[in-house]
């Protein structure tokens, strides 16, 4: 019986240390692509042209998240200024000097649950992942 438990205890752990990594891998990779597309849309969104960022942009940085595997639903956005005006449409465009705030955020979902099986506890269930990033808008009148 002794023997029993401790081979069922040791192929537990054999699993977990072979398929913890893929799961930091994945949330590694996630993170580095929620980073990547909130500089891109502050990128495009402070140019001279634009000096804001509007729903399109956002529903086509959501189709391009949704292109490596995150839910489109799942995916929040908050868009502030440092002067407090509004920055999501054409028609309140952010002027030279002032600063738009993306924040994009999205569950972590079950990446942890291999985690929670053998004992370590991981983030709340209701926690997010998060990329945040600030640029200046170069917009002029």
């Amino acid at each position: 019986m002794k023997q029993i438990l401790t081979f069922i205890l040791f192929s537990l752990l054999l699993c977990w240390l072979m398929f913890a990594p893929i799961y930091k891998h994945v949330l590694i990779m996630r993170q580095a692509l929620l980073q990547k597309e909130v500089d891109y849309l502050l990128e495009i969104g402070t140019n001279a042209n634009h000096g804001y960022i509007d729903g399109t942009m956002i529903a086509q940085s959501r189709e391009r998240l949704a292109q490596h595997g995150f839910s489109e639903t799942d995916i929040v956005y908050d868009i502030t200024t440092t002067n407090g005006q509004q920055a999501d449409s054409a028609a309140s465009r952010v002027i030279r000097g002032e600063g738009i705030q993306l924040t994009v955020s999205y569950p972590y979902q079950e990446l942890f649950l291999i985690d929670r099986l053998i004992g370590i506890e991981g983030p709340d269930e209701s926690a997010r992942m998060g990329a945040r990033g600030m640029q200046m808008s170069e917009y002029v009148p």
